[in-house]
């Protein structure tokens, strides 16, 4: 795999880097980003995948979370995909909720979206044996992300448990089968068939299957977005299934980075728990 720096950057001892390659699985040029702690140096590290929201790219996060501190501290690499395949011969929508930069982590099967937007796979197999095969990590994962990425990160780590060690989300999207945040992007995604959709809905999920571990979710009490959220069905889920976990609700606290910024050492030292 040929690997194109697009820049590099000193941070926390580490190394933070943007990268660019074909991708085979979505069809066009892929950008991501990984920070690689002064661990590195000497020798494989674990993982921490932290997928994104609406509207972002890998750069959102990269520079907002304040996340390499704390995996400089803890040893860990961080991971930042994009959210969805860009370019001018992708297929796009103006609404800011589809199209690019709202790729939902899931594998489009209608038309114009099937070709390119193949994010869950993108996630699980490509970008996980680029990562894998050209950097100095171990393959012991854990995977977080925020909104539209924590929906992603939960729903991957669930239906890929022996491919993650560790999960955690900030604020997901919860119940995407329930909201307007999930059902306008299945529908246009995958189709009226609402039971192809279950298999990206968190709550859904976890019902079925469970999670092999405990799961850690802080949500802002004071979250603008909590109705199309839905952290309630979650946390009611987590307690019908007896489900190891937290959801922490959060007060005074929106759905801002800042928010994620706040909590970004817990969730970091929470993952080098379990994967360290």
């Amino acid at each position: 795999m040929d690997l194109t720096v697009i820049s590099e950057n000193r941070s926390f001892g580490g190394i933070q880097t943007v990268y660019r390659h074909s991708s085979n699985t979505c069809g066009c040029e892929m950008t991501f980003a990984v920070y690689l702690p002064p661990k590195a140096k000497d020798g494989p590290v674990p993982v921490l995948w932290y997928l994104s929201g609406l509207t972002c790219t890998h750069e959102n996060a990269m520079t907002k979370a304040g996340l390499q501190e704390h995996a400089a501290k803890y040893g860990l690499a961080v991971v930042f995909p994009d959210t969805s395949p860009r370019g001018t011969e992708v297929a796009d929508d103006e609404a800011y909720d589809l199209g690019q930069g709202a790729g939902f982590y899931v594998n489009a099967t209608r038309d114009p979206w099937r070709q390119n937007f193949r994010m869950y796979d993108y996630v699980v197999s490509e970008l996980r044996s680029i990562v894998i095969d050209n950097l100095p990590v171990q393959d012991r994962h854990g995977i977080t992300g925020h909104s539209m990425g924590g929906h992603g990160a939960i729903t991957i780590a669930i239906r890929n448990a022996a491919l993650f060690d560790s999960l955690s989300a900030f604020a997901p999207i919860a119940h995407p089968t329930q909201s307007d945040w999930g059902r306008k992007q299945l529908s246009t995604y995958l189709g009226d068939d609402e039971s192809s959709w279950a298999e990206h809905d968190s709550t859904l999920l976890l019902e079925e299957y469970g999670w092999k571990g405990d799961l850690l979710v802080d949500q802002g009490a004071s979250d603008q977005f909590l109705d199309l959220l839905k952290p309630e069905a979650l946390a009611g889920m987590m307690a019908k299934r007896r489900q190891p976990g937290q959801v922490r609700l959060q007060q005074g606290y929106d759905h801002s980075y800042f928010f994620v910024n706040t909590f970004a050492q817990d969730h970091v030292a929470w993952h080098a728990a379990r994967l360290c």
